[in-house]
């Protein structure tokens, strides 16, 4: 175990709370991981699967297959039925990729939420019943957190691509950074929810937080372009700094957290349920080892 996960275990040792599993790389060296307690080698991820749907879109935006500006509506015409239409609120015309992006896309907060809701609420059809829900604000006026607008973008990428976002991202993204294996709850539609519900493991976790890292490479590898991560850092997309602005990371319920600290050339993705991620942030922010 290295100096790193040796100082975090001590650490953990005195906190009041557990986790399931730290992983960490610096530099280009070897993913190390250490165990807190046993458990599946796979997790789920919760909100932390709102990183990969933000990277299936920065992918096709590296193609020229989507631009930030463009309409949903127009991307996903095709899927909407003709009653559909007849229900939506008309300021949907207004709502564009980059604000669901950033959830200013319209829906109440909580949207769509497969951890906390009842999922026979939202009927066989997720996409209607999205984009017929009473709208809690004027698009672009607020930002509103909810998973609802990152299933819109799993539809939009599936409309762009021809296949589910999970699909598409196969020989993409899991293959090439050699995921061991992954999991994503779908819609009755077989769409993956987006926002949540991905089950990977934390040392595969770490291997998106290196793309970031390093620019949109893993390893030498071109995966993202520069731009595309560049931009999806300064403008937060599915990605947070924390106040004194030295690490960003995406948090996820019961203590998911991929964490990059550039200063340290470091990521570090922890599983948990139940753990504090924002402890585990913070040492990992301040860590001098």
């Amino acid at each position: 175990m290295n100096p790193f996960l040796q100082d975090f275990a001590a650490f953990m040792e005195q906190q009041p709370f557990s986790i399931i599993r730290l992983s960490e790389v610096q530099g280009d060296g070897e993913i190390e991981t250490w165990n807190m307690q046993e458990a599946n080698a796979c997790q789920d991820t919760y909100s932390v699967a709102k990183t990969y749907v933000m990277t299936g879109i920065g992918l096709l935006w590296d193609r020229g297959l989507i631009s930030l500006d463009e309409r949903l509506v127009d991307i996903l015409r095709d899927e909407i039925s003709p009653e559909t239409k007849k229900k939506m609120d008309p300021r949907w015309d207004l709502v564009t990729v980059e604000m669901a992006l950033t959830h200013r896309l319209g829906l109440p907060g909580g949207f769509l939420d497969i951890d906390c809701c009842n999922v026979e609420e939202f009927g066989e059809d997720y996409l209607a019943y999205t984009l017929t829900y009473p709208l809690d604000y004027t698009p672009g006026t607020q930002a509103k957190y909810s998973d609802g607008a990152f299933y819109l973008l799993a539809r939009a990428a599936a409309a762009r691509t021809g296949m589910p976002l999970d699909r598409y991202l196969w020989p993409e993204l899991f293959y090439p950074l050699g995921y061991r294996e992954m999991a994503w709850s779908t819609c009755p539609h077989g769409h993956p929810v987006g926002g949540s519900g991905l089950y990977v493991g934390s040392a595969d976790m770490v291997k998106l937080g290196m793309i970031y890292r390093d620019g949109g490479l893993y390893r030498g590898r071109r995966i993202l372009s520069e731009a595309w991560t560049r931009l999806a850092v300064e403008r937060e997309f599915a990605l947070d700094w924390d106040p004194e602005h030295r690490v960003y990371f995406k948090g996820g319920m019961y203590g998911q957290k991929l964490i990059v600290a550039p200063e340290q050339d470091r990521v570090v993705a922890c599983q948990a349920y139940g753990g504090n991620s924002d402890v585990v942030m913070r040492f990992v922010r301040d860590y001098r080892g």
